[in-house]
């Protein structure tokens, strides 16, 4: 009994062996597609709600310093729990948004208290707020 050679038997599967290489090709490129499409869609949704708390915390800021008000125990904890949220939400998405909303933070606990009577702090604050804003779109641009 003699036994097919491999080449003649690669002739003869040439067209299956063909289709399982485009399977298993598109199988990976699919899986991949899926995995790039689910980061960006949660990069995306992240970067959202970081541009609606960074509006949020401007409005705080400007309310605080254009219409004269003390910093009362309502808008301080407002503001915080916002920078806190910022702060959080950051932590999925790329560098450098970790690191600015940290710098926010920072920002905000110096200078917070002083938002109703100081410019200088209202600048700081909306400076760290344009950072954060800038970066943010930035990355939202680049995204696939």
């Amino acid at each position: 009994m003699s036994y097919p050679r491999f080449k003649e038997q690669l002739q003869r599967n040439a067209v299956a062996l063909i289709s399982v290489f485009i399977a298993v090709s598109s199988l990976s490129y699919n899986s991949w597609r899926n995995e790039k499409s689910e980061y960006n869609r949660n990069q995306r949704m992240a970067s959202f709600e970081v541009l609606l708390k960074l509006g949020e915390l401007r409005e705080l800021v400007y309310h605080l310093h254009y219409d004269q008000d003390t910093v009362g125990d309502d808008a301080a904890r407002t503001g915080w729990a916002t920078v806190f949220t910022i702060r959080d939400l950051t932590q999925v998405l790329e560098d450098p948004l970790p690191t600015a909303a940290t710098s926010l933070h920072g920002t905000w606990d110096e200078h917070w208290d002083a938002l109703g009577s100081d410019k200088a702090s209202k600048t700081a604050i909306e400076a760290e707020i344009d950072t954060m804003r800038d970066i943010t779109l930035k990355m939202l641009q680049k995204l696939d």
